[in-house]
């Protein structure tokens, strides 16, 4: 019963059996309607019989003429086609207007909505391209979905903004918000737009102005999120790790050697140099209460994949956010690239990566590490390496190597690979 039905405008009869699958939470009240008319029944009979006498054609409506089995099968048999018939018009008169356009039959839309919603508890904590690629993955088993996203970004459209409106970067916000949007091949491409005319509106992206339009409206960035989830009917929550006004900083190995110190997030990679260390300034900002809470509460917790030094690490350097880490019993899985960033990661393989990370963070903070195992003959682009899976377990580090590359976006996850790996993690 949990098969998909495509809907081509009219459906076989058994189709509608659908109705009755584990987990819509309907068969219960089907149960209760059915037991309330057939209540209604004997008791509008009990009052006719007992104001007006029986015609003498009664004996032949009611089929008394016949032997009880037959009368009851013929009764139940009416019964059932009835409610059949009432659900195939609420299906088709009601309800399908609602989900035109994506509709896979009520019940199978009704189904999915329910499993989600009692799916797990996951936490994928980053920024960029990679966030958005896991979590599109991950919504297809569970809405109980929270991006933790990082605050750090002071460039492109996000970084005018930002400086303009003296608001948080909403970029890696929006491609969150458009991975989880229910209809989200139409919501990308509008919140991806960028306006190509026009010296105030030329490079930005109309899911950032949004955003922003969004906080002036409500008076604050964490409102204008969740209102902005609402209105999209975003599967999850979308959270900022912290909402004070972060600068990133890096200490940078030039190629001549010389240290120099870089500050912003889009100045690091292009400071052609060997990332020794990143920090935040203020050095010590709060976490958004939202956010500790939703890690504490996690049945899984997803960091990566994305740019190490200007995605990940700037969440992780929020101290709040990494004891709420080092308290949570779910699993704290990283997810390693599967292909190097010019100007942060060059040449790192998998060990490589995670160095880094315990470097800024200590040991013991990732319990499981998600390594791709296929490393293809071709390079994804000129400039751009595939990350060798290196890695050994160890005490207290769970190692999973696979193929997690897409075929499709050559250097970049395939969603639906790492999805299906990360919820094992959980079922086991």
């Amino acid at each position: 019963m949990k098969g998909r039905v495509k809907h081509t405008g009219r459906q076989p009869w058994y189709a509608h059996l659908q109705w009755l699958q584990p987990g819509l939470g309907l068969k219960r009240w089907l149960v209760l309607l059915t037991f309330g008319i057939a209540l209604l029944s004997l008791g509008g009979a009990a009052v006719l019989r007992a104001f007006y006498p029986l015609p003498p054609y009664f004996h032949y409506v009611t089929l008394q003429f016949l032997p009880r089995f037959v009368r009851v099968a013929l009764f139940l048999i009416l019964g059932v086609g009835s409610v059949g018939l009432a659900l195939w018009a609420l299906n088709r008169t009601l309800l399908e207007p609602f989900v035109a356009g994506a509709f896979d039959g009520v019940p199978n839309t009704l189904y999915n909505y329910r499993r989600r919603g009692r799916g797990a508890k996951v936490v994928v904590i980053g920024g960029g391209h990679g966030q958005s690629t896991i979590l599109r993955g991950l919504k297809q088993y569970t809405s109980n979905l929270t991006a933790i996203v990082t605050v750090a970004d002071d460039g492109g459209s996000s970084g005018r903004l930002r400086r303009g409106l003296g608001i948080l970067p909403p970029g890696d916000f929006r491609n969150c918000i458009a991975a989880l949007a229910d209809d989200e091949a139409l919501i990308t491409r509008l919140y991806q737009y960028r306006f190509a005319g026009g010296e105030d509106l030329r490079g930005h992206s109309f899911g950032n102005l949004f955003i922003s339009a969004m906080a002036g409206i409500t008076g604050s960035f964490e409102s204008a999120l969740k209102e902005s989830s609402r209105v999209l009917a975003v599967q999850g929550q979308v959270l900022p790790s912290t909402l004070e006004a972060v600068t990133l900083c890096a200490d940078v190995q030039e190629n001549g050697g010389a240290l120099i110190r870089v500050q912003g997030e889009s100045v690091i990679p292009a400071a052609h140099g060997r990332i020794l260390r990143v920090m935040l300034e203020p050095a010590m900002p709060r976490a958004y209460p939202e956010a500790i809470r939703a890690i504490l509460e996690a049945d899984l917790v997803v960091i990566g994949p994305g740019s190490l030094y200007t995605s990940i690490l700037p969440n992780l350097l929020v101290p709040e956010i990494t004891e709420a880490l080092q308290a949570t019993r779910a699993p704290r899985v990283y997810v390693c690239n599967i292909a190097t960033q010019p100007g942060e990661t060059d040449g790192y393989t998998a060990r490589e990566h995670l160095q880094a990370l315990e470097k800024h963070l200590g040991t013991g903070l990732v319990s499981t590490m998600v390594v791709n195992a296929r490393v293809p003959d071709s390079k994804p682009t000129e400039a751009i390496e595939w990350v060798q899976p290196d890695l050994e377990p160890r005490k207290g580090l769970h190692v999973i190597a696979a193929d997690l590359v897409d075929e499709t976006l050559s250097g970049h996850h395939e969603s639906g690979k790492i999805a299906r790996i990360l919820m094992e993690l959980i079922r086991d």
